[in-house]
């Protein structure tokens, strides 16, 4: 007897060392955030518990004088199974709330738990024998439920991800599915553990790698990005360096005083604004604005036919370094720079919930279309655009027409600058 006790928790051990093992991958895996390892460790405790489960319905099955514990563990097993697939509809959308999912685990709970006092569902007589009720198969109608909701998410929310990938949560529902067939058609490999409990298990493992799989993506989209963003910053600071020592070198010949001053504010505004510049990541308006300023002083001192109207409403905000400079640059030297009386007006305000910068200049205009074409007298603007779409979900317009002049405007949505702004504050 006691030789067979040990052979029984034998057939347990496999899915316990599973179970343990998933919940040591969990809890050091660094791509999982606390949200999600929660799900994950909820998702390891429900089947470590339907896992105990099975095993106490086949003691207590075993002695007559125990019909009512195994009532009691058949009703918890019936309520634990569903839950699961609800928790792994959570795992595919974890940005649904699944109040419908969860909404059908309490019915099917409320209808299992009648077998307390009813013979509607199921029952257990004092015999130690199942009866099945009208209602015995409400386990399996409402998982089914579940499956073809997991089974619908899971192509609806990854249809764009490779074909491969997809089969994993895929393959799960089917796995689900067979240990169902098996449990109903076929005997069990062992008395003690059902085809669907070793299914389960299985398939938490299987989410779980296939979770890791998209953390990991997404970890590499994320670098990729920040090197784009690095490979973008680079091409753009010699070109406004080039451009501002070329104004202060054309200066000494034509107005040395004026350049020997400009060489000490640019100075001043490199020392000052070294940080900033250095850093791919946000900065304060204050201080992109601050670069432009400097720039702009720099050409209107040159080209006296060129003048720069500010009007600033909104600063509060951060925005990538070297957003705004850019833009005015192209609205001087394609822009202003070809008319007799050449303008430019700059003009921040917060409208309609977003942080709205707008560049106008009186130039000829141009045909936006360049732009996505490649044009290279404009690459500053492409580049802006993409850290712009890439570092704060902004966006960048333009509105341009030959005669017409060019007005530039960038938006910021007001939600998700503070929670890049208090981001980076936790950093």
């Amino acid at each position: 007897m006691e030789q067979r006790s040990i052979d029984e928790l034998a057939a347990l051990l496999p899915l316990l060392i599973q179970l343990v093992g998933l919940v040591f991958a969990v809890l050091v895996d660094s791509y999982m955030d606390k949200r999600q390892k929660r799900v994950m460790l909820s998702v390891a405790a429900l089947a470590f518990a339907l896992v105990v489960e099975n095993y106490l319905e086949y003691l207590f099955e075993m002695r007559v004088s125990l019909w009512f514990p195994r009532l009691i563990a058949a009703i918890c097993g019936y309520a634990i199974r569903p839950a699961i697939l609800a928790l792994f509809c959570y795992i595919v959308s974890p940005k649904r709330s699944h109040r419908r999912a969860w909404i059908v685990v309490g019915l099917n709970a409320a209808v299992h738990a009648t077998a307390l006092f009813s013979k509607i569902c199921f029952t257990i007589n004092t015999e130690n024998r199942y009866h099945g009720g009208p209602l015995r198969f409400a386990c399996l109608v409402f998982s089914a439920i579940l499956l073809v909701d997991l089974l619908y998410l899971s192509i609806h929310e990854y249809r764009n991800i490779r074909r491969r990938e997809l089969v994993i949560p895929i393959f799960v529902v089917a796995l689900i599915i067979v240990s169902f067939y098996l449990d109903r058609r076929l005997d069990r490999l062992t008395p003690i553990v059902a085809y669907l409990t070793i299914a389960i298990v299985s398939c938490c493992l299987l989410y779980y790698i296939w979770l890791h799989m998209q953390f990991a993506r997404e970890h590499e989209r994320a670098l990729e990005a920040e090197q784009r963003i690095q490979i973008m910053m680079t091409q753009i600071r010699p070109h406004f360096l080039y451009n501002t020592i070329s104004t202060i070198s054309a200066l000494c010949y034509t107005a040395p005083e004026k350049a020997g001053r400009i060489c000490d504010s640019f100075g001043l505004y490199l020392r000052q604004n070294l940080e900033s510049l250095g850093t791919a990541g946000l900065i304060p308006f204050v201080d992109e604005l601050a670069h432009t300023r400097t720039y702009t002083d720099i050409e209107t001192t040159r080209f006296e036919n060129i003048r720069v109207e500010y009007d600033i409403r909104d600063e509060n905000f951060s925005v990538p370094p070297l957003t705004l400079q850019p833009i005015v640059e192209n609205a001087i030297r394609h822009g202003a720079f070809a008319r007799e009386e050449g303008l430019v007006r700059v003009r921040a305000q917060n409208t309609r919930g977003v942080h709205q910068i707008e560049v106008w200049d009186n130039g000829d205009g141009f045909d936006p279309g360049k732009l996505i074409a490649g044009d290279a007298r404009h690459i500053g603007l492409w580049n802006v655009r993409e850290r712009l779409e890439r570092m704060c979900d902004g966006s960048l317009t333009i509105v341009s027409g030959n005669g017409k002049g060019t007005t530039v405007t960038i938006e910021i949505p007001c939600a998700k600058e503070e929670e890049n702004h208090a981001g980076n504050l936790r950093r």
